[in-house]
């Protein structure tokens, strides 16, 4: 499970995490296109509140559309309404989550990666969406595919094992 982190003084901005971003408007009546940054597609459905900065808004309607959401927020009014609020970046609550293993990208951002050898090979920068597998990008420019994280350390550095050459390729160019 991967989620992103984002504050707002709607609510306690510590703790609410980043569910998706409003791409654009769809149609004239302010529905907008939402692409969530999260696996958990019960983030937008009707009566969730979301929070982007110092604006609170309610879904009031909501269904898939082409990997992403059409949702309609409560007093989003036309396309001057959903144009006005396109690029947002949404956030919620986090979910009551006991599951130690859970990893949240705003946990990794910043985190040393190392090899299962100890080789340092990066700090993460961001994670990218990917259908394959959602990758760290590290500050040398690196992708490294999720599923190569084998967990952390004691030193609270990411640990991965990759195929041999995966760092080379990168070397090379």
């Amino acid at each position: 499970m991967v989620a992103m982190s984002r504050s707002s003084s709607s609510t306690d901005s510590v703790n609410l995490l980043e569910v998706g971003r409003i791409d654009k408007p769809h149609g004239v009546r302010g529905d907008v296109v939402v692409a969530l940054t999260t696996t958990e597609t019960h983030r937008v459905a009707p009566g969730t509140h979301l929070f982007a900065g110092d604006r609170e808004f309610v879904i009031t309607a909501s269904r898939p559309h082409q990997h992403r959401w059409i949702v309609t927020f409560e007093g989003v009014y036309g396309r001057e309404g959903a144009e006005a609020i396109s690029g947002l970046v949404l956030s919620a609550e986090p979910l009551d989550d006991d599951d130690p293993d859970a990893l949240w990208v705003h946990e990794l951002i910043g985190s040393t990666v190392v090899e299962t050898d100890g080789t340092e090979r990066g700090t993460v920068v961001a994670v990218q969406d990917n259908p394959a597998s959602d990758l760290l990008v590290l500050d040398s420019g690196a992708l490294v595919p999720l599923r190569f994280l084998e967990g952390r350390d004691n030193e609270d550095r990411l640990v991965v094992e990759v195929p041999d050459g995966l760092f080379e390729l990168l070397d090379e160019d």
